[in-house]
């Protein structure tokens, strides 16, 4: 297990605290995010969520989020559309080099790191933001849909147009320094220690891991996909497991209703046991069993802006 950085002491948490952001992605790309998100975040059952401007639902959720600027929102910086029934395009128009033969963002990321020019990038990503912004949300944090600015699959990242951003807009940054829990590989981790060297050079606060569990159900489609019972005790298991540092756990929660299932072409059963699992007494009594330390990535822009 890698040791943890100095954030949790710069945070001025206890030596030794486990501390967690529960993240909820995908804000905006539908009502049935929106609603399951809202509640969530009003009820204090996750710290943060993060917009995805250029779906065609985000208008609601930037309007909920400049409503309530107490609450934790992030724009989660989009290069990707994903379902083949419901797509999004590019804020910064089609003649780009970020979209497919449809008009739209690739479905893969590997087209995004294939294809895209980093000046589109900067561009497109600049404009989410902004639009966030415009729209009167506190933005708190970015974060990456489908971790398309990684370079995860060719090698190619786009992480020096994000860390830029990121400085200049005084924001924090969804990266994780390290591995621990998510496997052992070690270029990756090299990769990664690069990154967080960049991202440190240009005082970006990044987090100490990422964790999250299978998009979707194991067997899915099967007799013998996944209950929510072991969903949910996988989850409690991945909440006990949590080390020392600051861990962003994130997770998809929706409700699982005829427009999720219209929009998505798998995984709308997962989407709806994660809702449920944010307000499962069992979890959130694993969570106080761990003495597990919730923060929210506000008090990470906080440290960012005061240069701590």
């Amino acid at each position: 297990m890698t040791a943890p950085s100095d954030l949790a002491d710069r945070l001025g948490l206890a030596p030794g605290a486990r501390a967690i952001i529960i993240n909820a992605d995908d804000f905006g790309m539908c009502h049935a995010a929106n609603t399951a998100i809202v509640d969530l975040l009003a009820g204090g059952r996750i710290d943060s969520t993060t917009v995805m401007v250029p779906c065609s639902w985000s208008p609601e959720a930037l309007a909920f989020a400049a409503s309530r600027t107490d609450l934790d929102v992030g724009v989660h910086l989009v290069l990707t559309s994903e379902w083949a029934r419901y797509r999004w395009r590019p804020l910064t128009g089609i003649a780009t080099s970020l979209v497919d033969a449809a008009g739209f963002f690739p479905t893969e990321v590997a087209a995004v790191e294939q294809a895209a020019s980093e000046a589109d990038v900067a561009a497109e990503i600049s404009a989410q933001l902004q639009a966030a912004l415009d729209a009167g949300v506190d933005v708190t944090h970015l974060d990456n849909h489908m971790g398309s600015v990684y370079g995860l699959v060719t090698g190619r990242d786009f992480l020096r147009p994000v860390f830029e951003l990121a400085a200049r807009s005084g924001l924090p940054f969804r990266l994780p320094r390290s591995m621990d829990g998510v496997g052992e590989d070690a270029a990756l981790q090299a990769k990664l220690d690069g990154a967080a060297a960049a991202a440190d050079a240009l005082g970006v606060v990044i987090i100490d891991r990422l964790w999250s569990h299978p998009f979707g159900l194991l067997g899915e489609g099967t007799p013998d996909d996944e209950t929510y019972e072991q969903v949910r005790d996988g989850f409690i298991a991945l909440l006990r497991a949590v080390p020392a540092g600051v861990t962003e756990i994130y997770l998809h929660p929706m409700v699982d209703d005829d427009e999720l299932r219209a929009a998505v072409d798998f995984s709308a059963a997962k989407r709806g046991y994660e809702l449920r699992l944010l307000t499962d007494p069992a979890v959130l009594q694993a969570i106080d069993d761990e003495a597990l330390v919730r923060i929210g990535w506000r008090d990470l822009r906080d440290l960012q802006r005061a240069g701590v």
